[in-house]
């Protein structure tokens, strides 16, 4: 067998062990570089677990990061929608103070009618019944406290008269009113009683 490797016809089967001559300094540099490959495969495995490492960090901030951003949205949609509910709260409670103020500034009209009405019924009540009509649609309402027991917080009693038992209003000298179930100008009463 001849060591003539460029001839083309070498066949790696057709050496026999005893035939191999390795050289010394080509052993040794294979060697040196099978130990490379070996620290550059320790060197990638060690890379691999480091970038899975900071990968893992990473992903670990995101989602710690999209949860405080999360957890700041949902704060300011509650914060807003309790923004919401108190402005339309307070417009609501506007609105009605407002038009409270409207039927209380309307109520001496409505007291020039009713003086009118006692005197001339059948022209006067028309209006009156109208006016009265757009006042209740609106939440205004007309205490009826005759013969009622008499209450300070729905009447003033400006004249009394002897009586037994406890207090009763026996004439309305001026008609109250309630605005939305509370009073907006109380009746002013005489009472009979104790």
């Amino acid at each position: 067998m001849s060591n003539d490797f460029n001839s083309g016809d070498f066949n790696p089967d057709d050496l026999r062990p005893d035939d191999v001559v390795l050289d010394p300094d080509l052993t040794s540099e294979m060697m040196r570089l099978r130990s490379l490959n070996a620290d550059d495969d320790a060197d990638d495995a060690e890379a691999v677990a480091a970038a899975e490492a900071t990968i893992e960090h990473d992903v670990t901030a995101l989602l710690s990061e999209r949860d405080q951003f999360k957890d700041i949205a949902l704060r300011l949609q509650a914060d807003f929608d309790n923004y919401r509910k108190r402005v339309a709260s307070q417009q609501a409670h506007e609105v009605q103070h407002a038009t409270g103020k409207m039927a209380e500034a309307l109520l001496p009209v409505l007291d020039a009618c009713e003086a009118a009405f006692v005197q001339h019924p059948a022209a006067v009540e028309p209006l009156f019944n109208l006016l009265l009509g757009e006042l209740r649609k609106l939440g205004l309402e007309s205490m009826n406290l005759h013969e009622q027991a008499f209450d300070p917080n729905m009447a003033e009693a400006v004249l009394h008269e002897p009586g037994d038992g406890d207090p009763v209003v026996s004439e309305v000298l001026r008609s109250g009113y309630t605005w939305k179930g509370r009073v907006l100008r109380p009746a002013m009463v005489k009472v009979r009683g104790s």
